[in-house]
């Protein structure tokens, strides 16, 4: 009879525990060990290796947003010592004394076209760690059509790649944040589903606790395993217009003590930027429910455009709105200019209309419109010069008469 030996390591079947036959090989208890822990290995899930934090002074994080971003210096320097206080508390091991640094969450306020998204996706461009961006407005209290809280995190998981590790000293900015405020100081017989439900749905997630993540979104794949996220060293950053804050700054302003000296010089306050006068108690009476203002202690206003800063705004940054249709026209062989009376003009029309850094867009295309769709009519010596005649007809023509033609 023929000996029975491991077909993968040769051992004879009495110098093992178990040797298991088939058709025609067999195989021993040892190499089954061993096989099992190859299986093992290989579907283990396999995270990349989180890169070493170099520290950015903010300093240095503040002049890379000024070439982006032009102005609302406070709130640069408040993002950059935020972002710089982020990294140290990430990159501290275990120190010998019991002083914990606790994480400083921001919120910006400003009226819309002042740069809050802008500065954020800048932020994404020198960070180190993982970044992404969040919008407020599509979540939901959970067990609503919507999206829940938790998928904010999926976002920043995603832009870790998966990496857990990594993604746990990641920076969350939440957009529109003012969009989830109370609708109302009475309690009412419904749900405030869209408001006060994700407030209170956030309240954790800002201050840090472990949370399960469906990696792929929540609703549409019930199946998949959650991924536990422990949010206490994510830093966030929340950004809103809100809209009407300032009838709250200027009624608490207006609000004088009874007695002879309690009052106040209303002559001394800016009634163009009020925000600069917000604090705690305004966010409060505008929706934001107490304990959510509370986890977010870094209250940063964001001052209104005026004609100096839309102007700088159209020629500075590395990426304006002037180097674009420069970029644009000069694929075609065209060289473009504008003329100072021309940005004069697009600055002002701007400012009328009182929609910020956007507005100036709106504007230039109805300008260039069609200088662009006749390129090769409008150009004279491969060189199309806007002055001031021709941005005052086109955008008379396109942009100031859409009202009448709709009317």
């Amino acid at each position: 009879m023929k000996e029975i030996t491991c077909s993968f390591c040769g051992s004879k079947k009495e110098e093992v525990e178990l040797m298991v036959s088939g058709l025609a090989a067999h195989i021993c208890n040892n190499c089954i060990e061993q096989v099992s822990k190859i299986w093992e290995d290989e579907n283990k899930p396999k995270q990349k290796p989180t890169p070493k934090i170099s520290l950015k002074k903010p300093t240095e994080i503040k002049n890379h947003l000024d070439e982006y971003v032009i102005g609302q210096e406070k709130a640069k320097k408040v993002l950059s010592v935020a972002v710089y206080n982020h990294y140290k508390r990430i990159s501290q091991k275990n120190t010998s004394d019991d002083v914990t640094i606790e994480k400083s969450n921001v919120i910006l306020i400003g009226e819309t076209g002042t740069g809050k998204t802008l500065l954020a996706k800048s932020l994404a461009r020198i960070l180190q760690v993982p970044f992404c961006i969040a919008d407020a407005t599509v979540i939901t209290e959970a067990g609503y059509v919507g999206e829940d809280v938790e998928t904010i995190l999926t976002r920043l998981l995603q832009a870790a790649d998966y990496n857990i590790e990594a993604a746990e000293r990641g920076i969350i900015y939440i957009d529109e944040i003012d969009k989830i405020s109370r609708k109302t100081d009475n309690p009412s017989i419904t749900r405030d589903v869209s408001g006060e439900g994700v407030q209170q749905a956030m309240l954790k997630l800002l201050e840090g606790t472990v949370v399960n993540v469906p990696p792929q979104g929540g609703r549409k794949h019930p199946e998949q395993k959650m991924l536990a996220i422990n949010t206490e060293n994510i830093l966030f950053i929340c950004g809103g217009a809100f809209d009407g804050i300032n009838r709250t700054i200027a009624s608490r302003l207006n609000t004088q003590p009874i007695g002879f000296s309690g009052s106040i010089n209303l002559d001394s306050f800016d009634e163009e930027n009020l925000l600069q006068y917000i604090n705690a108690s305004d966010l409060r009476k505008f929706g934001l429910i107490p304990e959510l203002v509370g986890r977010l202690p870094a209250i940063v206003h964001l001052d209104p455009l005026d004609s100096t800063a839309l102007k700088r705004i159209l020629l500075e940054p590395k990426n304006s709105l002037f180097k674009q249709f420069e970029k644009l026209m000069k694929l075609e062989g065209i060289e473009l200019q504008f003329t100072d009376d021309a940005i004069s003009f697009i600055v002002e029309k701007a400012l009328e209309h009182k929609v910020g850094a956007r507005g100036l867009r709106s504007i230039c295309e109805a300008i260039m419109l069609d200088a662009m769709y006749n390129l090769s009519t409008n150009a004279s010596d491969n060189k199309l010069v806007i002055d001031k005649s021709y941005a005052v007809e086109q955008f008379e023509d396109k942009f100031d008469n859409r009202k009448l033609k709709v009317a």
